[in-house]
């Protein structure tokens, strides 16, 4: 077993409780599908949110829907001039059984922040 990390991003429509529970949801659930993760491998998940996005913790969204026994943590964001708004970030760590290359996953207009990663 070897351990690896994958990242994401995707973008909140609104700044809604269950918007950013939704959308985080929607991207976890991706990034587990399109790299065959079961939650069981799941080390831990960091989410980021950033600071315009104040009315919910993407986190609770993911312990509520099915990410209740993973280790969990939520930041905000750096601010930084000029950055995508919107924008709820994950880097999930898991156990793979060999060395694997994971698949980054941008959805929703996040595939912006990162185009040489966006799959077609």
């Amino acid at each position: 077993m070897t351990v690896v990390a994958v990242r994401g991003a995707i973008k909140v429509p609104s700044n809604d409780k269950a918007a950013i529970h939704a959308a985080a949801v929607k991207l976890g659930n991706e990034i587990l599908g399109r790299n065959g993760i079961e939650v069981a491998d799941v080390v831990s998940i960091i989410c980021s949110l950033t600071e315009d996005l104040d009315a919910g913790n993407p986190a609770t969204g993911l312990r509520i829907e099915r990410f209740g026994e993973v280790p969990l943590f939520c930041v905000q964001e750096a601010a930084v001039v000029g950055q995508m708004q919107g924008v709820v970030r994950m880097l999930v760590t898991f156990r793979a059984p060999a060395v694997v290359r994971p698949q980054a996953v941008y959805l929703d207009g996040a595939e912006r922040l990162r185009p040489d990663l966006a799959a077609d």
